[in-house]
């Protein structure tokens, strides 16, 4: 009888220790559990480091929608995709050329910048640093290591046009003009082609401001074709654009905007705008760099890919359309549009020649 006890209570301490064993070893996998992922949150686990793009202007945003649009779009793509975004605006383009080899040396993993003023230092800078990436918007740079990305201005252009054909009172119309380069002759020409498709009697007188950021001239130049009968003018001159719309609030007469929708401005004098999605570009340059699917080369958006278009025709506006324009020549354009997406109306772009 005592052996048996002896042999019972050997049993109850072996199972025991077995149970103890067993407990031990299950609160030590949940303590090293833990840790691991205390560890991995704190080291930000197995996830790539976040990337780093920066976007480089060659001046200031200031009141140029252009570049505001731009650095919207920038800044909503960095928000949505989890990339540490940065803006540098320049004061000159001397300033500009040492912005973007400083954010080389910073290392950013892509180097966006904009505009024909950008040329000349991306030509530089990005041979210099092959292993680099960059992206240049509304230009094209013949680099290896460079993705432009360019617009077809002159289809909106067009659309333009054939809207001031078919609004025109005075069969006079105008374009007040930033500068004379290559770039503007897709907004110049484009509009050109659409006037005489929808008005070939239409008479088209264009002046030049000089530069980007003078509204007194616009308004100067502006004023001058309403005194010679122009009943509407396409603003194409960026901060000029401001003071052609003084000149038709002051005639009583009617003008056009750029890149964004400056009808809200004065919508009885600013009846319509060409617009540019220098927002949807710049956000998708950086949705492609982020999820892999960048590439280098030339990619350009046209009405087709909504990245150009006219406010009525192919995006709503919270304005009230002009009775200078009028539906039924809206419902024209939507109808020309159209055409010009399907390649029925072949617009010339004059840079193609």
């Amino acid at each position: 009888m005592k052996k048996q006890m002896a042999l019972l209570l050997v049993l109850i301490l072996a199972v025991g220790v077995i149970a103890a064993c067993g407990a031990k070893s299950t609160n030590s996998g949940n303590a090293n559990s833990g840790k691991n992922e205390s560890s991995q949150n704190e080291n930000g686990g197995n996830d790539k480091p976040k990337q780093r793009i920066a976007l480089v202007l060659p001046e200031a945003i200031g009141v140029n929608p252009f570049f505001a649009l731009m650095d919207e779009g920038f800044k909503r793509a960095g928000e949505e995709f989890g990339v540490e975004v940065k803006t540098i605006e320049s004061t000159d383009p001397a300033a500009f050329e040492q912005n973007l080899r400083t954010t080389v040396a910073e290392n950013y993993d892509l180097i966006i910048t904009a505009t024909f003023q950008a040329e000349d230092a991306l030509n530089k800078i990005a041979p210099e640093n092959p292993d680099k990436s960059f992206a240049i918007i509304d230009t094209v740079i013949d680099q290896p290591n460079v993705r432009s990305v360019v617009f077809r201005e002159h289809e909106a252009a067009f659309l333009l046009g054939a809207a001031a054909g078919l609004s025109t009172k005075t069969n006079k119309v105008g374009a007040v003009v930033a500068m004379d380069v290559p770039l503007l002759s897709k907004y110049t020409s484009g509009f050109e082609q659409g006037l005489k498709h929808t008005n070939p009697d239409a008479e088209l007188l264009i002046n030049y401001v000089g530069s980007f950021t003078d509204s007194a001239k616009g308004k100067e130049m502006a004023l001058l074709q309403y005194d010679k009968g122009v009943d509407f003018i396409a603003g194409m001159a960026a901060v000029g654009d401001l003071g052609v719309f003084e000149a038709a609030k002051e005639r009583g007469l009617y003008a056009s905007g750029q890149d964004v929708d400056r009808t809200e401005l004065d919508p009885e004098h600013i009846v319509l705008s060409q617009l540019k999605g220098t927002d949807a570009v710049a956000y998708e340059t950086v949705k492609a760099f982020v999820e892999g699917t960048f590439q280098f080369g030339s990619a350009d958006y046209g009405l087709k890919e909504d990245g150009v278009g006219l406010t009525f025709v192919t995006r709503d506006s919270k304005s009230a359309l002009s009775p200078f324009v009028g539906q039924e020549n809206v419902d024209k354009l939507k109808a020309i549009a159209e055409e010009i997406k399907s390649g029925t109306i072949q617009v010339v772009n004059p840079l193609a020649q």
